[in-house]
């Protein structure tokens, strides 16, 4: 039998899946930043018209959708799988909107790791044969995120120096076997790490080491130095966190060098009012589907590997003084 694991715990794709299409919907902050010229719809509402952010959340997934479908001209019905998750309490963002398409549905939950997590599940049903049409999706919502981890924004809570701003948006990748540019060559998925930090506030440095676990992991199972990739991007450590990563990388006698780049720290850059960068599911993905792909496909970039990162805890959990595990799953594109 042909392995398709290289290590402990990279999966290579042996007819390595495409991007077919994809889309990026976001918010009126992240508008404000230098990547708004990378997305394809800019909302100036982030209630979206709707009554509540929970539903306004979900019109920015359905958009995300429609524009990825619309854009590769693919109806709903011609979808084989769903793979979607978001921050809410048993992924309601993404149960919600895949029953208005129709589309056989797995839900994922991978806090903000989830945009690499359905892209490698995606990515593996169609490189195996299961389907021929996978969809990747993500969400975040600056409002719904606050209320249910921290206090609702009507509380007018300060906010502390080392927070970061949940991004308010969504992502879409549609997955085949041909008709797109850019390739899903790999994926390697990440182990929970709990360095002991419970403060919710600090989720930069409680990440961090899940993401140098996960970058040195796949460097190991490949045999690669960070060089090999003309960008690595991690998903949403901040301007703290990111500080810490290449500390801890350039302790494994591997630094990350001017090709490395932060999600959060990229959404945010110039934007007042935001902390110390993006956070939030649609942070790697926004980045991803948008800055990425799209200097993919205009040649400009070749090769990346997009590490997105989680912190795992429940408003329950940290409530009742449990620490934050963490995770970061990596993916790889190449043209």
């Amino acid at each position: 039998m042909t392995t398709k694991r290289v290590g402990g715990s990279t999966i290579v794709y042996s007819t390595p899946p495409v991007i077919v299409s994809a889309a990026t919907v976001a918010g009126p902050k992240e508008s404000e930043g230098q990547m708004a010229q990378w997305f394809d719809e800019l909302v100036p509402d982030d209630m979206f018209g709707e009554r509540t952010p929970e539903k306004a959340e979900r019109r920015f997934m359905e958009d995300a959708i429609k524009i990825a479908l619309g854009s590769a001209r693919v109806l709903p019905e011609q979808v084989n799988m769903i793979f979607a998750g978001d921050l809410l309490n048993q992924i309601i963002t993404s149960s919600f909107t895949a029953e208005g398409f129709g589309i056989p549905f797995v839900g994922l939950y991978g806090a903000c790791s989830t945009m690499a997590q359905s892209l490698t599940m995606a990515s593996a049903m169609v490189d195996g044969g299961y389907a021929d049409l996978a969809l990747a999706v993500t969400s975040s919502h600056y409002q719904t995120a606050e209320r249910q981890f921290r206090y609702p924004i009507e509380l007018n809570i300060m906010r502390k120096s080392t927070s970061q701003y949940t991004v308010t948006g969504a992502g879409a990748a549609l997955v085949g076997r041909s008709g797109g540019k850019v390739k899903v060559t790999e994926a390697t998925i990440g182990k929970v790490i709990d360095m002991g930090i419970k403060d919710p506030n600090q989720m930069g440095p409680a990440m961090a080491p899940a993401a140098a676990d996960t970058i040195f992991a796949h460097l190991a199972d490949t045999g690669r130095d960070p060089g090999y990739y003309d960008i690595i991007l991690t998903g949403d450590l901040g301007r703290v966190g990111a500080e810490i990563l290449r500390q801890l990388m350039a302790e494994k006698g591997v630094p990350l060098g001017d090709n490395y780049s932060d999600a959060g720290i990229l959404m945010f850059e110039g934007v007042r009012g935001t902390g110390v960068g993006g956070s939030g599911c649609a942070c790697s993905a926004l980045i991803t589907y948008g800055f990425i792909l799209k200097r993919m496909c205009q040649n400009e970039i070749s090769r990346a590997l997009v590490v997105a990162t989680g912190a795992l805890m429940s408003p329950i959990s940290w409530q009742q003084g449990e620490s934050i595990p963490c995770i970061a799953n990596a993916v790889v594109l190449e043209t």
